[in-house]
């Protein structure tokens, strides 16, 4: 994963907050804002409340990877606010749980692309 498709300034994370719109369900929050680019960014908020430092950074790695497999549509910042549930939730859940959100959204790439073949 590339240093570009992550939100890095905390100016960044406050716009997105304070302007974006949220989609939420019983392990994440979704907040999110276009931004004009050609890609898409995102970052993660795991609080004090899923659990300690060990579980924090479990949660964000798994995140992370699901991001990394995720085709998005270009163009917005996303922020994923864990809720505390998600600290007890396996890969596939938690995967789940992104996946419809980024759905509801319409922010998730179609899995299947048309494609033209031309015959000379």
């Amino acid at each position: 994963m590339r240093g570009e498709q992550y939100l890095t300034k905390p100016a960044q994370y406050a716009l997105v907050y304070n302007k974006g719109s949220s989609w939420a369900n019983n392990l994440l929050v979704m907040k999110a804002l276009s931004n004009g680019l050609a890609l898409s960014r995102y970052g993660f908020s795991v609080g004090r409340r899923v659990g300690n430092a060990v579980v924090r950074n479990q949660v964000k790695r798994l995140l992370r990877e699901i991001m990394r497999s995720t085709s998005l549509q270009p163009g917005w910042d996303i922020i994923f606010i864990a809720r505390s549930y998600a600290a007890g939730v396996n890969y596939a859940e938690l995967e789940a749980a992104v996946k419809a959100l980024l759905s509801r959204a319409g922010l998730l790439v179609e899995n299947y692309e048309k494609v033209s073949i031309r015959y000379n």
